[in-house]
């Protein structure tokens, strides 16, 4: 049976509207939040579709987690660098920001070069660290001061080259009104105020976030609305929210998830932003549970898409790779490994694979590597030049044909 939001309710049946919110309110398996909404005091309620859909994430988790765990090494980092770019650019997208798939590709190699050019380079603060989701490293989230820090590092930089009037200006967070605007002008949701207010009610979001007692998913999504409710700056709230939801989802399902969630939301747009709307409707009386559910989703969606994506290039991966033994040189074990890397480079990164990373995983000098290149027929190996680097892979294409006129010989398709 579909969840009606309480609002609904409210224009369908007066009587219902109160009987059913008491109902929910007080139910068993209601979770009651030490938190106001609108005035009413905040809840969810555990109902059969929610514990479905945790059950749900959960064997899709372990699904996921198993095709990441059958990546190659270089695969699986390249794969990561991809999938980093597009949650950057869409999180950016969502909120208005331009962004290139080239400024991020660059802050990375930047961070990974240590470069002395990271000072003039954007997003060099997201993008340090959302790499860091993958490599586990535990980010404090205990209070409003770890917040700012978090808004800090990642976002202001940025924030303020947009437009320095939006700089906090308080204590913590901000001390002036903001609220957020629809595209024709009205104001849709007025974040808390005075900071005092943004304070307290922060404190008490993190609390919640720490309370052992309530399904660690089911807090990581309320967390996510509450944070966006509060509105605690005047601009980057958006990008912000989505950063931690992103973090705290890394630290309890797959870690490649942190990097595809916002292409999930980015789809599904309409249903993330009423899902908002109906819940900080006063009507709705604090009932935070049609959020939960649209979150659930989200993430069960985005896991879905991983799996599907991993499935696929896997798939590809190892039709590749037993073709490439028949590739001239194949059977010098060095050549073998090179092929390899170029399959890899072609299905998993961004635009390819460099010289200097061609030495680091193969172990050989620049001459070597250049000797070896030189020796893999023109139509196999694509190159193309990125500033000062050069980059190769594999060309997927020409081994396309070659598997189809396999497949039409074995009578596996139509000639």
């Amino acid at each position: 049976m579909e969840y009606e939001p309480l609002r609904k309710l409210y224009y369908m049946d007066e009587a219902l509207y109160a009987k059913t919110y008491e109902t929910r309110f007080h139910a068993e398996d209601a979770v009651r939040l030490d938190f106001d909404i609108g005035g009413h005091p905040a809840f969810f309620v555990q109902t059969t579709e929610v514990w479905q859909l945790a059950y749900a994430i959960a064997r899709l988790d372990k699904r996921v987690a198993h095709l990441s765990g059958q990546l190659p090494r270089v695969a699986k980092n390249q794969y990561s660098q991809k999938c980093l770019i597009d949650e950057i650019v869409v999180t950016n997208k969502i909120e208005g920001v331009h962004s290139s798939r080239k400024e991020i590709h660059d802050a990375l190699e930047i961070l990974q070069k240590q470069s002395e050019r990271r000072r003039n380079q954007r997003f060099l603060g997201l993008v340090n660290k959302y790499q860091k989701l993958i490599a586990g490293e535990i980010i404090p989230l205990e209070t409003c001061a770890d917040v700012r820090a978090i808004y800090d590092e990642v976002f202001l930089e940025e924030i303020l080259t947009e437009d320095p009037h939006n700089a906090p200006d308080g204590k913590i967070f901000r001390k002036e009104s903001t609220a957020v605007h629809s595209e024709t002008d009205r104001v849709i949701h007025t974040g808390l105020y005075p900071e005092d207010a943004i304070i307290t009610a922060m404190e008490k979001a993190l609390a919640f976030l720490r309370n052992e007692s309530v399904e660690q998913l089911f807090r990581v999504c309320i967390f996510h609305y509450l944070v966006e409710y509060i509105h605690p700056f005047y601009d980057g709230n958006g990008r912000m929210g989505r950063f931690i939801l992103s973090y705290c989802l890394s630290e309890m399902l797959e870690p490649l998830l942190a990097y595809r969630l916002s292409g999930t939301i980015k789809e599904g747009i309409s249903a993330y932003y009423k899902a908002f709307v109906v819940c900080n409707d006063r009507k709705n009386l604090g009932d935070l549970t049609p959020f939960l559910l649209m979150m659930l989703q989200m993430i069960y969606a985005a896991l879905k898409d991983l799996e599907s994506s991993l499935d696929r290039r896997l798939l590809r991966w190892e039709r590749y790779e037993a073709l490439a033994e028949h590739f001239p040189d194949a059977d010098d074990g060095d050549m073998r490994n090179l092929y390899s890397c170029l399959i890899q480079a072609a299905l998993f990164s961004e635009k390819g694979i460099s010289t200097g990373e061609l030495m680091q995983g193969l172990h050989k000098t620049y001459y070597v590597i250049r000797k070896m290149l030189s020796a893999i027929p023109d139509d196999l190996l694509m190159a193309q030049r990125k500033g000062k680097e050069k980059y190769y892979q594999m060309n997927l294409a020409v081994l396309d044909d070659v598997l189809l006129e396999a497949a039409k010989e074995n009578g596996e398709v139509e000639k």
